[in-house]
């Protein structure tokens, strides 16, 4: 439970996504995070559009250590339930601010 403690989960918007040339399964996404635009780098590019993700309000870990990921910094990672190894992406069911805490 104290590492679960340590994340800070906040309800994140997805401005924007796109390819990343040369990968088939991951895409970028701009995030806002509640004041604050991130790019994150997302899997399932082979199974979701780009166009799929924008506007959608989901949950992200967001005190994670920037990694570079295909030539990209990602700076957080939005969370997904594994379907037989196909992301199933978590969303928000109704308006809340972008950065609100998850608990």
């Amino acid at each position: 439970m104290k590492d679960f403690e340590k994340l800070d989960l906040r309800v994140v918007k997805v401005i924007s996504a796109e390819r990343i040339p040369g990968m088939k399964k991951l895409l970028r996404a701009k995030v806002d995070v509640g004041g604050e635009t991130r790019e994150m780098i997302l899997g399932g590019g082979d199974t979701y559009s780009p166009e799929y993700f924008a506007g959608k309000l989901t949950v992200a870990i967001v005190n994670l250590e920037p990694k570079s990921i295909a030539g990209v910094e990602s700076r957080g990672m939005l969370l997904a339930a594994d379907l037989g190894g196909r992301p199933v992406w978590l969303t928000v069911d109704r308006e809340v601010p972008p950065g609100t805490k998850v608990r």
